[in-house]
């Protein structure tokens, strides 16, 4: 049976030994000895995989030019699961990386049918801005849209098509439109023109991104090798979970219940916390007796990914749904506290990051 990712579509990954079998990802946990102060995503097996992380990671230590880049569509609001890709933005800024973030407006235009002004007033004021509120520094991190580039970028997305078959690209994607056709070559350039001299001249580009766009990630790697005359370098990548939709399905902007927005209101954050999918028991009784299953919990996940940094912690709270001495209701109502919590704070820093994205003049100039 063939396996297809569609970075577009709107399945879960459930099986991600498969993505080392199939695709040649490999596990990250081979490469986290190398890492003095690793991200807690790291050490609980979030980030999962990659592709030459660790050659990315020495030529860091080695005081090398290299970059974080990754990529957001501005098709809806911003949820925790983006949040997970800007937390491992800022913890490699923290170590003195240069990172740059992709607001991907060309695909949200082409590919998701989203009216342009609303492409550019979401990218600013949802992602960019959410972006500064968790942590990066505006002054230090390049943000820019796909149509606002310097003219050189375009020319290399139309050099590029040269070496790349219809195909190929369905081998790899399946059956495709303009658009996306479109897409696929403007994101290859995206994670490798940074290693073009004219561009910054870097060793390595490591893009950090979801499961899902691996197909993109395969596609740039290839595309490198074959125009490495122009300077292009292979990009490094890690590979994170999925956030679990808080009603068991994918976690996405166009299906509001199934994620915590990180604009939502004190009120409807609380409301989807006590609606989520647990992997509690059928009863009471039968919890006690038989303890939880945390593994299958989203509001679990809450706490593994967002609202618990420390491991002693977190794993008193696993115990205790195991055991069966904590039931859901009083889980909840935890997580809960600890999201309003958090919410409150960001959405301060929020109202300040947006005046601050609004300064920066982002917006394409047609």
């Amino acid at each position: 049976m063939e396996l297809r990712i569609d970075p577009w579509g709107q399945e879960t990954i459930k099986e991600y030994e498969k993505l080392f079998e199939y695709f040649g990802i490999r596990p990250f946990k081979e490469v986290l000895p190398l890492i003095d102060k690793p991200h807690y995503y790291m050490t609980r097996g979030v980030i999962f995989g990659h592709r030459d992380f660790d050659k990315f990671w020495r030529l860091y230590k080695d005081n090398k030019k290299v970059a974080i880049l990754t990529g957001l569509m501005p098709s809806g609001k911003f949820h925790m699961g983006h949040k997970m890709v800007i937390d491992q933005l800022v913890y490699y800024q923290n170590l003195g990386i240069d990172v740059y973030v992709v607001i991907a407006d060309a695909e949200a235009y082409a590919v998701r049918k989203i009216p342009r002004k609303e492409v550019i007033e979401i990218g600013i004021n949802e992602y960019v801005a959410n972006a500064i509120a968790l942590g990066l520094d505006p002054k230090k991190t390049v943000f820019y849209f796909q149509t606002n580039q310097d003219p050189r970028y375009y020319r290399l997305i139309q050099m590029i098509s040269r070496k790349i078959t219809l195909n190929e690209l369905e081998a790899i994607y399946g059956e495709l439109e303009p658009s996306k056709i479109i897409s696929v070559l403007t994101q290859v350039i995206d994670v490798t023109f940074l290693t073009h001299k004219q561009f910054g001249g870097y060793e390595c580009i490591l893009v950090p991104v979801g499961a899902d766009q691996d197909p993109h990630l395969r596609l740039a790697r290839d595309v490198a090798e074959r125009f490495s005359e122009l300077g292009l370098k292979p990009p490094a990548s890690t590979y994170h979970r999925f956030m679990t939709g808080l009603d068991g399905g994918k976690m996405s902007s166009s299906r509001p219940e199934s994620a915590i927005f990180l604009t939502d209101s004190i009120k409807e954050a609380k409301h989807k916390v006590f609606k989520a999918l647990t992997g509690g028991r059928a009863t009471a009784e039968e919890q006690r007796r038989l303890g939880g299953q945390p593994e299958k919990c989203t509001v679990f996940e809450l706490y593994a990914y967002h609202l618990i940094q420390n491991d002693n912690e977190l794993k008193k709270l696993y115990d205790s749904c195991k055991l069966g001495s904590m039931l859901c209701g009083e889980c909840k109502r935890r997580a809960a506290e600890l999201l309003i919590k958090w919410l409150k704070d960001h959405q301060e820093k929020l109202a300040k990051a947006r005046e601050i994205a609004k300064s920066l003049q982002l917006e394409p100039d047609f």
